[in-house]
């Protein structure tokens, strides 16, 4: 599969080591693909990883994913806004006010995507643990849980999929109706990381009798 990441940084960069390594197609959509750090991230990646300008990536990808911080979250639609049939995996959290893209109570980052990127099946997902986790989901012998929403069966699937195959066990959570209920826990594990001095080395998992 073709994978775009919008975003080369600590989610982005380590998701596609991790789908490079399982014979995935990586291509890191970024300002500027020629840099000595993205040429680093290419070349950690391996496995025929490149780069290009974000709307190329887009474009040349079976499914896209939104690593960005909320901050950048304008310039990214406004370049990728004429692109059509993608499956768009969300995995940002709105921690930061953006002024360009205000939240009202009850809605959520990914439903504002999903409204200004008509051409695309957004699909929340890969946002509530730290970017540290993602190289290893594995606490003990428990796998965590990929938590995801979207409008789009077939798409969840395809996500699913990716999640399973880089070691989570996958939870869906309905229609993107529910993505703020996603990035709140995203919220919550910052809280119990940070604020409550647990650490970042813990991960949600839902628990079955």
């Amino acid at each position: 599969m073709n994978i775009g990441i919008i975003g080369a940084g600590n989610v982005g960069g380590r998701l596609g080591k991790l789908w490079a390594a399982k014979g995935h197609s990586i291509i890191y959509g970024v300002r500027n693909p020629l840099t000595p750090k993205i040429q680093t991230i290419i070349a950690e990646t391996e496995h025929n990883a490149t780069a290009a300008l974000v709307k190329v990536a887009a474009e040349k990808s079976d499914v896209v994913v939104l690593a960005t911080p909320w901050e950048a979250i304008g310039e990214v639609v406004f370049q990728i806004v004429d692109v059509a049939g993608k499956i768009l995996v969300d995995c940002t959290n709105p921690i930061e006010p953006n002024p360009e893209w205000p939240l009202s109570q009850g809605s959520s980052a990914a439903e504002e995507i999903a409204k200004r990127l008509p051409g695309f099946k957004v699909v929340k997902a890969f946002n509530s643990l730290g970017a540290g986790n993602l190289s290893d989901v594995t606490f003990g012998t428990v796998h965590a849980d990929a938590f995801m929403c979207g409008d789009d069966a077939d798409s969840k699937k395809i996500v699913a999929q990716l999640a399973k195959e880089i070691g989570f066990e996958t939870i869906d959570v309905g229609g993107l109706r529910n993505a703020e209920m996603l990035e709140s826990l995203a919220k919550l594990w910052i809280t119990l990381a940070y604020q409550q001095g647990i650490g970042p080395n813990i991960a949600f998992k839902l628990l079955h009798r």
